[in-house]
C-alpha cells in the first residue's frame, strides 16, 4: 500500500471519530449547563481545553459564552477543529483514497458530509441542538458500521481501525485529564459532591454512563470510574481497550507484509503498561502524571507509524 493511501485512511477515520467525540462533549456540556447553571462557564471552558481549541476560541471570541462556544465547536468557518471542518476533511481524505474503500463506506461518508453541511449551514437553535448532536453521532456511526460490515480485513481495514482507536484513546485521556485534574480545585475535594459531579460528567462526555452503572450499580466511585476508563478491557472507550486494538491491528499489518517496524515494538510496550498497572499504582503516581505520560507516548507512537509507513509520500 502507498504511504499516502495509508495516511489518508488513518486520518479519515481520526477526523470522523474526532467529530463524534466533539458532539458527545457538547452534549455533556449542554446537560451540565441546563442542570447546574453555576457550573456552565467552567464546563464550556473545560470542553474547549479538552478539544485543544481554548486559545483559538479566545482569540476569536474572547470570554467563554455557551452559545458562542457551541457554534464555534460545531460550524464556525474560522475553526479548523469544528465538527463540520472535521467531517469535510474526512470526506476529502475519503475522496483521495476512494479506490481503497467499498462503495458502502464512500456513500456513508459522502452522505454524512451532505447531511451535516445542510444541517450546520446556520447557527443551531437551542431547541434543535439535542437532535443535531444525535444526527452527528448517528451519521459517523453509520460510516463505522459500513466499514465493519463491508470491508475486507486487510491492511486497508486495519489502518482505518488504527485511526479510530488512536483518536478515541486521545479523547478519553484528555477528558479525564481536563475534568479531573484541572477542574477539581483541590485534592481536599476528592470524594466531595463537587468531585462526584466531575466524575459523572466524565462518564457523560465519554458516553459510558449506562455501561458503568450496569457494572457498578450506579455508585459514583472515582477509583472505579478511573479503572473503568483506563484499564477495563471490556469498554470500547477505555485506554486499555483502544491500545489493545491498535496493537492488534498493527500486528495484522506486520503479519500481512511479514515485516516489523519500530512502531510495532513501541505499541507492544504501551499495551504492556496497561497490563502492568493497577489503579492503586496509578493514583499513587498521580492521575494527571499518568495521563500526561500516556499522551506523550501516544504522540510518539503516532509519529513513528507515520515514519514507518511513509504517510507523507
Amino acid at each position: 500500500m502507498l504511504g499516502k493511501t495509508a495516511g489518508g485512511l488513518f486520518w479519515m477515520f481520526r477526523y470522523l471519530e474526532r467529530a463524534e467525540n466533539t458532539a458527545r462533549m457538547i452534549d455533556a456540556g449542554l446537560r451540565i449547563s441546563l442542570t447546574r447553571s453555576s457550573a456552565a462557564e467552567s464546563e464550556w471552558t473545560a470542553i474547549l481545553s479538552s478539544t485543544g481549541l481554548k486559545s483559538a476560541y479566545e482569540a476569536a471570541h474572547g470570554a467563554p459564552d455557551g452559545p458562542k462556544i457551541i457554534d464555534f465547536l460545531l460550524r464556525d468557518p474560522g475553526n479548523p477543529g469544528s465538527v463540520m471542518a472535521g467531517i469535510e476533511t474526512a470526506r476529502t481524505n475519503a475522496r483521495t483514497v476512494r479506490t481503497a474503500l467499498t462503495r458502502e463506506v464512500w456513500e456513508a461518508v459522502n452522505e454524512c458530509y451532505m447531511v451535516l453541511k445542510k444541517l450546520l449551514a446556520q447557527p443551531i437553535a437551542d431547541r434543535d441542538l439535542p437532535r443535531v448532536l444525535q444526527v452527528i453521532r448517528q451519521r459517523t456511526a453509520i460510516v463505522r458500521g459500513a466499514s465493519h460490515g463491508s470491508m475486507v480485513r486487510n491492511d486497508i481495514y486495519n489502518f482505518c481501525r488504527i485511526g479510530t482507536f488512536f483518536e478515541r484513546a486521545d479523547n478519553t485521556a484528555r477528558i479525564l485529564d481536563q475534568k479531573y485534574y484541572i477542574l477539581l480545585p483541590s485534592v481536599r475535594l476528592v470524594g466531595s459532591a463537587s468531585d462526584n459531579v466531575q466524575w459523572d460528567t466524565i462518564l457523560r462526555a465519554t458516553s459510558t454512563t449506562r455501561a458503568y452503572q450496569t457494572l457498578h450499580e450506579g455508585e459514583t466511585d472515582p477509583r472505579a470510574i478511573a479503572q473503568f476508563l483506563i484499564l477495563d478491557g471490556r469498554l470500547p472507550r477505555s485506554l486499555a481497550f483502544c491500545y489493545g486494538k491498535i496493537g492488534e491491528n498493527l500486528g495484522f499489518i506486520g503479519q500481512e507484509y511479514d515485516t516489523r517496524h519500530p512502531c510495532h515494538a513501541l505499541a507492544e510496550t504501551l499495551c504492556h503498561k496497561f497490563k502492568a498497572h493497577d489503579m492503586n499504582a496509578i493514583f499513587d503516581y498521580g492521575l494527571h502524571e499518568f495521563i500526561s505520560d500516556f499522551l506523550a507516548d501516544s504522540a510518539r507512537l503516532g509519529r513513528q507509524i507515520e515514519i514507518d509507513y511513509r504517510f507523507t509520500e
